[in-house]
């Protein structure tokens, strides 16, 4: 025996007295925990990205450098 699927605007089959999307379909609607825990992995390495590189770029002496005025940087 075979189960209809049920539509989003159609009233929720747990007896809920609520439309499908408000109710069970919210939860199978969108992104699975897999696509969202791997934005977040990709937006946390970006920020970890942004945050070394950064960190890594500034203006006092390189120790053991030396300034040159052709280049305009430290050698």
């Amino acid at each position: 025996m075979a189960t209809a699927k049920v539509g989003r605007n159609q009233w929720c089959p747990c007896g809920s007295g609520r439309k499908y999307k408000h109710c069970h379909g919210a939860k199978s609607d969108g992104m699975s925990l897999g696509m969202k825990l791997a934005l977040l992995a990709a937006g946390a390495a970006l920020v970890a990205g942004l945050v070394l590189g950064f960190s890594s770029f500034n203006a006092e002496t390189t120790p053991g450098g030396v300034w040159s005025e052709e280049h305009n940087h430290f050698h």
